[in-house]
């Protein structure tokens, strides 16, 4: 296990649940905390210092600016606006664009050369324009993409089908959004297919897609409810970045780079399972897609390239 340096850059309520979970869990040396709004910044530094004495092990937490990313293993990039009643995600993209390009940047003007994670919304987008802005591998930019996404629905199959969701070997690909799909000819519990246990018990296929949809709903259920959501990216970035300080090669499905056909695919970020290491993406777990859910994939890729290219590539190139 390595305790790394962190920086992350936007302490709203994303980024403070990830630095809460570190604080509980361990295994981070340090943590930089970065933000335009300083004072903030400086106040859930003294907030998270406080519960030190009963964290699991001594971890240095600190307001820092730009120039701390040089030596750091890991940038975690959760600024950006969140989504206004009645503005369009392209509208959304536009704003968070140019953000993540000034913040892209100034990481970069440090001497930065380790992996950006990126969890600004819409993630996909957004990941896309720090591996064009940064300039750095392919392999060392990787966004949340669809792990949330994954982790809601295995909670959801497990509950389901009444057994550990450790056991629930199920995925979420696709953008971060309303096209996501589940290839649930890749779906098992423990070692059988979802699909014939579904069979077996009689019960009706419809319910999977069903559960689909509540993962889809899942979001905008907690927004309507407590006006934001949190903990659970805020655990799946935590989970994320001990995949890589412990040189795990876990499957998770990140947003990374399409580029040489995988999937029919090329030149876009995308939701897909991919094995996470020391390097980040070590490689692509591909999968072999039936016809749906081929045309799934290619139809989200086709809703975010056309976003892209509606404006957001214009900015990058500004």
């Amino acid at each position: 296990m390595k305790d790394g340096k962190i920086v992350l850059v936007g302490t709203g309520f994303v980024g403070m649940s990830m630095a809460y979970s570190m604080l509980n869990r361990g295994g981070i040396g340090e943590l930089i905390l970065i933000d335009i709004d300083k004072e903030k910044t400086v106040g859930e530094e003294m907030d998270l210092s406080h519960g030190l004495p009963f964290a699991p092990q001594k971890m240095v937490i600190k307001a820092g600016d730009y120039s701390d990313c040089k030596d750091a293993e890991i940038v975690v990039i959760t600024a950006g606006v969140a989504q206004k009643p009645g503005q369009t995600r392209l509208e959304l993209a536009e704003v968070n664009t140019k953000i993540i390009k000034d913040i892209t940047k100034n990481v970069m003007a440090s001497g930065f050369n380790g992996i950006i994670i990126v969890a600004s919304n819409p993630v996909d987008l957004m990941t896309y324009v720090v591996y064009k802005v940064s300039g750095l591998p392919k392999n060392k930019i990787i966004g949340s993409g669809t792990v949330l996404d994954t982790a809601r629905l295995r909670y959801m199959i497990a509950d389901y089908m009444d057994v550990s969701s450790k056991n629930v070997h199920a995925y979420i690909m696709g953008e971060h959004g309303d096209s996501s799909f589940v290839p649930w000819s890749h779906c098992y519990v423990g070692c059988k297919k979802l699909t014939d246990i579904i069979k077996d018990k009689g019960r009706p296929i419809e319910d999977l897609e069903k559960i689909h949809q509540n993962v889809i709903n899942a979001a905008y259920e907690i927004i309507n409810r407590k006006k934001a959501t949190y903990y659970g990216i805020g655990m799946s970035l935590n989970r994320l970045v001990r995949a890589i300080l412990d040189d795990e090669n876990s499957i998770l499905t990140v947003s990374t780079y399409l580029e040489n056909g995988e999937y029919g695919q090329h030149d876009i970020y995308i939701g897909v399972p991919a094995v996470i290491n020391q390097n980040g993406v070590r490689e692509l777990m591909e999968l072999e897609l039936n016809k749906e859910e081929q045309e799934k994939l290619n139809n989200s890729c086709n809703l975010i390239k056309k976003m892209r290219e509606d404006s957001i590539e214009k900015i990058i190139k500004e």
